[in-house]
């Protein structure tokens, strides 16, 4: 699949018997290397621009999960895997 970037890095693509110069006549070949660096770069932003509490929230186990871990394991092993996402991402 042919990537293409424009003047301020977006990524774009096309399915391969797409024309390019008329979907996108301002963008030029880029290599899949190229992409995935770009792709990076992107991720990278957005993942600055979480705040702490957003990061946590993405990694906290899920409501069964930390039910079923305080069932199976108790508070202490309930704690200890919501402490080390909190390790991971301090309030600033």
């Amino acid at each position: 699949m042919p990537h293409f970037k424009d003047s301020e890095n977006n990524l774009y693509w096309l399915d391969d018997e797409v024309d390019s110069s008329v979907w996108l006549p301002q963008c030029e070949p880029i290599t899949e290397e190229e992409a995935v660096s770009i792709r990076a770069y992107h991720q990278a932003a957005a993942d600055a621009a979480l705040t702490y509490a957003q990061k946590r929230s993405i990694e906290y186990p899920s409501l069964e999960d930390q039910f079923d871990l305080l069932y199976h394991g108790g508070i202490e092993a309930w704690k200890s895997s919501i402490d080390a996402v909190k390790n991971k991402y301090p309030k600033l």
